[in-house]
């Protein structure tokens, strides 16, 4: 029973600073290919980073400059610094996290519960 728990989420206003974190817990024999999506009410999910074992990062061009993804491989836990907020970046974010569970031959995706994030104007 794998799960992913997303907090850090809030009510910030234009130019603030939220950090997001999400936390792997269970039956984890490995974690890879960790990222962030966000969905605002009306749209489609988007990916808005992604960050590799080896530190590799990407990022949709919206947030380059202001968010930076990261991860603590011994807690198991990934991390979204998001600076220079602004009213666009309002939605619920999801970790995504590809997680090993022990005695399987494969590794599955799994979705966190979602946190809201909400900037004012």
């Amino acid at each position: 029973q794998v799960q992913l728990v997303e907090s850090g989420g809030g009510l910030v206003q234009t130019g603030g600073s939220l950090r997001l974190s999400c936390a792997a817990s269970g039956g984890i024999l490995g974690v890879d290919a960790m990222a962030w999506y966000r969905q605002a009410p009306g749209k489609e999910r988007e990916l808005v980073a992604t960050i590799t074992n080896h530190g590799i990062t990407t990022y949709t061009d919206s947030v380059k400059g202001r968010f930076t993804i990261s991860r603590d491989h011994a807690k198991n836990t990934l991390y979204l610094q998001m600076n220079s907020l602004q009213p666009e970046d309002t939605a619920v974010y999801f970790c995504y996290a590809m997680i090993w569970p022990p005695n399987r031959p494969s590794s599955s995706p799994y979705w966190g519960q979602g946190t809201q994030v909400t900037v004012s104007s």
